[in-house]
């Protein structure tokens, strides 16, 4: 059996940062369903960085009307 690698994971306050919005906007958006948490043995939420960094690049790229 082969280890699969650990996605790095990050708080709400990473995400917000990595995104430009507050930690409110990035608790909207998991409940609307545009980003994915992950809930830790505590119950507290992360966020996969791979896909922040994929919203944030989507919201940075050219608008098309």
């Amino acid at each position: 059996m082969t280890a699969q690698p650990v996605e790095p994971l990050l708080t709400p306050a990473e995400a917000a940062s990595l995104l430009g919005v507050d930690t409110q906007t990035v608790s909207r958006w998991e409940r609307a369903g545009r980003l994915t948490a992950v809930r830790t043995l505590g119950g507290h939420r992360r966020f996969v960085e791979r896909e922040v960094r994929h919203l944030s690049s989507a919201m940075s790229g050219p608008f098309t009307a």
